[in-house]
């Protein structure tokens, strides 16, 4: 059965070392990562990183990364990341956006869960906001989609 997760997640992640991330990874994105798994992440620094890095070297689940412009416009920490893990990835979406603001960030949010069976968040602890993670979430929620919702 193949699956397909979205993952969503904080860009503020000083406040948690590697180690804990990789724990939580290991917990949360570790059971859903067989060899038929696609995630789809955005990208982005943060949690988009970090969990692309940790997918790529602990799974052998497939990677797609959804840009809403191109890679060439993602800040130096999501590109080197993707640099990194580029003999990992089995896709790269650039969807070309003209203008890299909201809107064009919940373009690219809702293009990942639209193809995904669930999704998998990792908000900023405390109540929840109007970060582009809890609108995704919420976006998958409106689709009927199971939501994971992992505080950070």
């Amino acid at each position: 059965m193949t699956r397909a997760v979205a993952i969503t997640g904080t860009r503020s992640t000083g406040h948690r070392g590697l180690d804990s991330y990789a724990e939580l990874f290991t917990s949360y994105l570790g059971p859903f990562a067989g060899p038929e798994t696609r995630f789809y992440i955005g990208g982005a620094n943060g949690v988009d990183s970090l969990s692309l890095l940790w997918l790529a070297g602990n799974t052998n689940a497939h990677i797609i990364i959804v840009v809403p412009g191109t890679v060439r416009e993602q800040p130096a920490e999501a590109r080197q990341a993707i640099i990194r893990s580029r003999d990992r990835i089995t896709e790269v979406v650039e969807l070309h956006a003209a203008e890299l603001r909201s809107p064009a960030f919940h373009a690219r949010n809702r293009w990942m869960v639209d193809r995904s069976g669930m999704v998998i968040g990792f908000p900023l602890a405390g109540p929840q906001g109007t970060s582009g993670t809890w609108q995704t979430l919420n976006y998958g929620a409106e689709q009927g989609k199971p939501r994971l919702i992992v505080p950070v």
